[in-house]
Formats: C-alpha cells, structure tokens, sequence
C-alpha cells in the first residue's frame, strides 16, 4: 500500500526541513559557501518582466558576482527563516551591481543551491 499524495507531501516537506536543519546543524552549507575564505558564486536574476508591454522591456542579463564572508550569517539567517534579514543580506550584495542595481533590488524569491 502506498502513502497517498498528501502523506507524500508531509513526508517531503519533512525530509527538506530536516535536511536543513542538518545542513545547518553540521556548519557543512555555510563552510561549503565560504570556501575557505574565497567565496562562492551568486547568480542574480533581473526583475521579471513578463507583464510589461514589449516597447517598455530593458535589456537585462542574469548577473553573476563572487560572495564572500556572508555565508555563515545568510545560512544562519535562512536556517531561522527570517526574511527581513535575508533581504538585507541580499540587498547589500546588490548594491556592488553599481548602475543595475534597480533591475536586481526587487526578487519574487531567494534560494541556496549548493
């Protein structure tokens, strides 16, 4: 017999949460994204602009800068999911984006992929 889809649901959504409390737990993410004092790659995407009419689109490219001694707090801070420092976090790495900065400052969402 098979759990049915909304056991299946619980059962993930547990898994990840314990996977990340794991992850925390161990320090292993936040050495991982350190990388010995050198960093880590952010990829950043440009606001969406599906809904804007054609002639009002800019031109913006998928934006990519090296990170370095923020991981530990950005990991410790998504741990506890408190969003409000996660964007500051997010929006003091932007601001290194100089002119682009606007194009980057407004996200639908934040994720760590390691």
């Amino acid at each position: 017999m098979s759990p049915t889809s909304v056991s299946r649901g619980r059962i993930d959504a547990a898994y990840w949460a314990r996977r990340r409390e794991n992850l925390v737990r161990s320090g292993w993410l936040a050495r991982h994204l350190n990388n010995n004092g050198r960093g880590w790659r952010m990829k950043i995407y440009p606001v969406d602009q599906t809904r804007v009419e054609a002639k009002y689109r800019c031109d913006l490219n998928t934006r990519s800068i090296t990170v370095r001694y923020i991981w530990t707090g950005l990991v410790d801070t998504w741990a506890t999911r408190n969003e409000n420092v996660v964007d500051e976090i997010r929006d003091d790495v932007i601001s290194d984006l100089d002119s682009d900065y606007n194009a980057y400052s407004y996200v639908s969402s934040a994720g760590i992929s390691a």
